[in-house]
């Protein structure tokens, strides 16, 4: 077989899952989109393995030894992608890139500095309410 059809293969599939990153809003849909284009490397990275050890009379499979890690590393990293697209999903409803960019915490200027300050928890017997509230 020849090299040109792997390569042609994983150059879609790596498309493929660029357009699925770039166009995508659902946190889920990208980390898949992000697992096809390792696939896509994988492929190539065992196709010129293949070649190369053909040509060079290697025995070694650098290639599938690289492969075979890059499949550890891409299954961390959609168990711990996956478990953090769920917790913001219980936290916020959604799932959607676009609204998950407020992420930061804002300035809240009714917040204790500000002027809205309640002045029934201040001082040191406020302080102790405070804990046995949080406790």
């Amino acid at each position: 077989m020849h090299l040109a059809y792997p390569a042609v293969l994983s150059a879609l599939l790596f498309c493929t899952g660029l357009y699925g990153v770039l166009a995508r809003r659902n946190a889920i849909l990208v980390l898949m989109s992000v697992e096809l284009m390792l696939n896509a490397v994988n492929l190539n990275l065992v196709a010129f393995d293949v070649w190369l050890s053909k040509t060079a009379e290697e025995t070694l499979h650098s290639g599938q030894a690289l492969t075979l890690f890059t499949i550890a590393i891409a299954a961390a990293e959609i168990g711990i992608g996956l478990a953090i697209v769920l917790a913001v999903h219980r936290n916020r409803g959604t799932a959607d890139i676009d609204k998950l960019r407020d992420t930061a915490e804002r300035h809240d200027p009714d917040g204790p500095d500000g002027p809205g300050r309640d002045t029934r928890t201040a001082g040191p017997a406020g302080e102790a309410q405070k804990a046995e509230a949080t406790a």
